[in-house]
């Protein structure tokens, strides 16, 4: 059984699915692949006693607040988490809060990890687009090799947003 609520930030209304114990699924913005995520999951609200929902909403509230909270109260077991997907998850959330990597350098550690000789970017982008707790595993500190701005679940003025509250100046 799974538990839904919504959290309304300043980016408007976040989507959030709780399991027994754990956050399993944050979607803010265009919310890009949820519906494929939660097809087929029996679903009902959230007890607002539940104690993952109010470590979950004390994390949001600190992040919007212009805090970086730890993660150490939040159990994530993110949806659909493939061996390939939650290794590029596990990078995200090594992402320092106000920092940004690329694609193309997470897809290098992620070949030196696996002992191989190269890995796709795309493969990477694939997996953090597909990342179904965004913002508390920060997919939005992921760039093109040349800095841009690319794909977002959230949207990409979401992602602009995030890295600005964040103090990270865009050129």
């Amino acid at each position: 059984m799974y538990f839904n609520c919504q959290y309304l930030s300043p980016l408007g209304s976040i989507d959030l699915l709780f399991a027994e114990d754990a956050l399993v699924g944050l979607w803010l913005g265009e919310k890009r692949f949820m519906q494929e995520a939660i097809q087929g999951l029996v679903m009902s609200e959230a007890n607002s006693q539940c104690l993952i929902l109010k470590e979950t909403k004390n994390w949001l509230d600190a992040y919007f607040a212009g805090h970086n909270p730890s993660l150490n109260h939040l159990t994530l077991k993110p949806l659909h988490a493939t061996a390939f997907r939650y290794m590029v998850w596990q990078h995200l959330l090594e992402i320092p809060y106000g920092e940004v990597e690329t694609y193309g350098h997470i897809a290098k550690q992620i070949a030196k990890d696996r002992g191989q000789a190269n890995m796709s970017a795309q493969a990477v982008g694939g997996a953090v687009g597909h990342n179904p707790i965004s913002l508390i595993i920060p997919c939005h500190r992921v760039l093109a090799q040349n800095g841009a701005l690319t794909g977002y679940g959230g949207g990409i003025k979401n992602k602009a947003w995030l890295l600005n509250h964040e103090k990270l100046t865009l050129h």
